[in-house]
């Protein structure tokens, strides 16, 4: 039985919640502008897809356009995410980046390539944020005078979530990226790559690892 990719995302945000993100060592934090990572899975087999790379198994999992982040779920309209995760032998460490992976959406000639967590942030949504004011906020940007030159607008006004929440939003995603630089494995964490369409309209994906351990091709389920 295939199960829904919502009830797999509300799993992995309450693996999230407990953890505390990016961290080799007690007390030590990621670098400014370097993703944290999440929890990975107990093994590659709890993935859609897995497949070795060397001595290293590479592991993932489509989530569409959804992100899951500890404190639920956002999303972005421009790009797709894949979870992934690293394992290795016993006291295995590995260099690792989203430029290591790339993704080819029904069966296109050319991959697109991983991108870095920072380039999602201007499509960056919350489907629970609600201005403040509510519908009210909405109805009142879009008042119009009867339509008379100079008098009004029936267009509505933009609504803009307020810098601080932006800036919380976006280190919900950084603390969710896939960590960089030399780490001990097991490593996972969600790389991005740029899909403007809906998910409905992919069929196939190949995710291709091609880094430090060496290679591997994994097919996901859209």
């Amino acid at each position: 039985m295939r199960i829904p990719r919502s009830l797999k995302i509300c799993v992995l945000i309450a693996a999230l919640c407990p953890y505390v993100f990016g961290q080799d060592t007690p007390g030590k934090s990621a670098p400014a502008g370097e993703g944290k990572g999440i929890p990975p899975r107990a093994a590659p087999a709890d993935y859609q897809a897995h497949a070795p790379a060397g001595k290293v198994t590479v592991a993932a999992e489509f989530l569409g356009h959804s992100i899951p982040t500890s404190k639920g779920t956002l999303s972005t309209e421009d790009y797709v995410v894949v979870e992934t995760a690293l394992f290795g032998p016993p006291d295995a460490r590995l260099k690792i980046s989203y430029a290591d992976f790339s993704l080819r959406v029904n069966e296109k000639k050319a991959p697109v390539p991983g991108q870095p967590f920072g380039v999602v942030f201007k499509s960056l949504k919350d489907p629970e944020w609600v201005p403040e004011g509510g519908a009210e906020a909405k109805s009142k940007s879009s008042f119009s005078t009867g339509g008379k030159a100079g008098q009004g607008d029936s267009t509505p006004a933009p609504v803009r979530m307020p810098i601080p929440l932006q800036r919380a939003m976006q280190e919900r995603v950084q603390k969710a990226a896939l960590p960089e630089g030399d780490r001990a494995l097991p490593q996972a964490g969600l790389i991005f790559f740029p899909y403007h369409g809906k998910e409905t309209s992919i069929h196939s994906l190949e995710l291709t690892y091609a880094g430090e351990a060496g290679t591997a091709t994994l097919t996901l389920q859209p």
